[in-house]
């Protein structure tokens, strides 16, 4: 099923970032979605290792 679901999201970005993301897609000639996609693959592996908010010790 991976790859084959298409529904439609919204996102937000600070606008600098916006604006990086889209350079970088037209510099790669690929869309905006094709960019976060493959970046969220690349750094997955490391967002995992943050903890979750209930894993964070109560002040």
């Amino acid at each position: 099923m991976a790859g084959s679901d298409k529904r439609k999201q919204s996102l937000y970005f600070p606008e600098d970032m916006l604006k990086e993301i889209q350079a970088e897609a037209a510099r790669q000639d690929r869309s905006l979605s094709w960019i976060v996609q493959k970046a969220w693959k690349i750094a997955r592996g490391e967002i995992k290792k943050y903890p979750s908010i209930n894993d964070l010790p109560d002040d």
